[in-house]
């Protein structure tokens, strides 16, 4: 190997590649080249080190893909633990839509979506997807952090932050997808439409038609609750699943969000279309929503991703203890304790989210050709002792707070433990004076 052929190399760690094969390489090494990795191999004890610009010691430790969030709405940290413990429909229209009302602001979503970004990098989290108001303002942000996003500006047919007359709710969406497609590599645009019953249909066809127009995602929440499906039922003699395929807004570059009031026509109408849905379990527990059918879904081949929703109904983006969740919770419901095992989560927690959002290419797995989107995990904990399984730990026992160094596109954001791009404190004390202000 001739000097300085890498960028950047992570060595004494064991690899979780969670790529085909689903390799797990003891001793591994990773060699990166302008943001992208070209080399995972074993690397034997006594050889001395390629040369590289940087050179990160794993200490042992795990190294993985960063884990990609499907779906969540950043800066919703400002609101976490506003309103906690209600039903749905109390939380978001007698809570959370006033609250945005007064206090999504720009500034106020740049200081929000910097906190979301902290907690993200600080909890593993490389990739992430969602929308919401302003989201100029989110992008800004996101691209200041260093994550690689896919960012939607929210379109909804109410008054809204940025958005004052609905009718221009999908032509302000449009305009942002312009302003931000190529302009960002780590930030791809998209349009998300707040829910069926939010939307009406005529906006719901515009909005997917300015999206397919572009070529970027369409995001939608759909079926999260049981009152949702009945009052679809009701209106539209359909479930929400059937109202949108009806209305053809259903395709491979559509993401269901929740998904969790389906039956099997839904999830064949689904799989036929090929959409992509975001698993939020503990959002759905919170909120009492109910637990989606996340293993027929895996079982009919549809590809699905994990996500964390927005801080407000969680409370965290840790999707290390969305992992967990996600795994348990299915086994408890069917009964079944082979069900969501841990190489099924973990892969919806990387390579198939990664998939769900449109960016299969690009990350989800440490693999030749795929950006260098990582972290290592410090595994000399006592909660991580004795490690038999990798992958098993990674679902059923590691947390945030064990992540020790994150890199996106080759570039390090967080060195043991410490954010390079944000700084904590000004955050906090930033995001504190907000929260004092929304408290009143």
């Amino acid at each position: 190997m001739t000097r300085n052929q890498y960028d950047l190399i992570i060595h004494n760690g064991t690899a979780v590649t969670v790529n085909e094969r689903f390799d797990i390489i003891e001793q591994a090494l990773i060699g990166v080249q302008k943001g992208t990795i070209v080399t995972v191999a074993k690397w034997e004890a006594g050889v001395a080190l390629p040369e590289a610009a940087t050179a990160i010691d794993a200490g042992g430790g795990i190294v993985m893909p960063g884990l990609v969030n499907t779906h969540t709405h950043l800066p919703m940290t400002l609101f976490r633990g506003l309103a906690d413990d209600l039903p749905l429909d109390v939380w978001l229209n007698e809570h959370m839509l006033p609250a945005e009302s007064q206090f999504i602001t720009p500034e106020n979503v740049k200081w929000g979506t910097q906190l979301a970004c902290l907690e993200m990098l600080l909890s593993g989290t490389t990739t992430c997807c969602g929308g919401y108001f302003q989201e100029d303002s989110v992008a800004a942000a996101v691209v200041r952090a260093g994550l690689r996003a896919v960012l939607a500006q929210g379109v909804i047919d109410f008054p809204a932050p940025g958005v004052p007359d609905p009718a221009l709710n999908v032509t302000h969406a449009g305009n942002y997808v312009d302003q931000w497609l190529e302009r960002e590599a780590n930030i791809t645009p998209s349009i998300f439409c707040h829910s069926p019953y939010t939307c009406s249909g005529d906006t719901l066809k515009a909005a997917k038609n300015a999206a397919r127009e572009r070529g970027v995602l369409f995001q939608i929440h759909v079926a999260e609750t049981e009152a949702e499906r009945s009052a679809c039922l009701q209106e539209h003699g359909a479930t929400p699943v059937q109202y949108l395929d009806s209305l053809e807004v259903l395709d491979e570059n559509t993401l269901v969000v929740h998904a969790v009031w389906t039956n099997a026509e839904d999830i064949d109408i689904m799989r036929t279309r090929g959409v992509k849905i975001s698993h939020n379990a503990e959002s759905n527990m919170k909120l009492a929503a109910g637990i989606a059918p996340v293993p027929d879904f895996v079982a009919a081949g549809l590809t699905v991703g994990l996500g964390t929703d927005g801080c407000a109904s969680n409370n965290d983006l840790d999707l290390f203890t969305e992992m967990d969740a996600a795994a348990k919770i299915h086994k408890a419901v069917t009964r079944d304790p082979t069900v969501m095992d841990a190489t099924t989560v973990l892969k919806m927690a990387t390579r198939h989210g990664a998939r769900a959002i449109g960016l299969g290419d690009v990350t989800g797995s440490l693999e030749p050709g795929k950006q260098a989107d990582l972290i290592v995990v410090n595994a000399d904990r006592p909660h991580l002792v004795p490690m038999y399984a990798p992958h098993s730990h990674i679902v059923y026992a590691m947390r945030g707070a064990d992540v020790v160094t994150v890199v996106v596109g080759g570039k390090v954001l967080i060195r043991d433990r410490q954010p390079v791009t944000l700084d904590r404190e000004r955050i906090l004390a930033r995001v504190g004076e907000i929260a004092a202000e929304i408290k009143g």
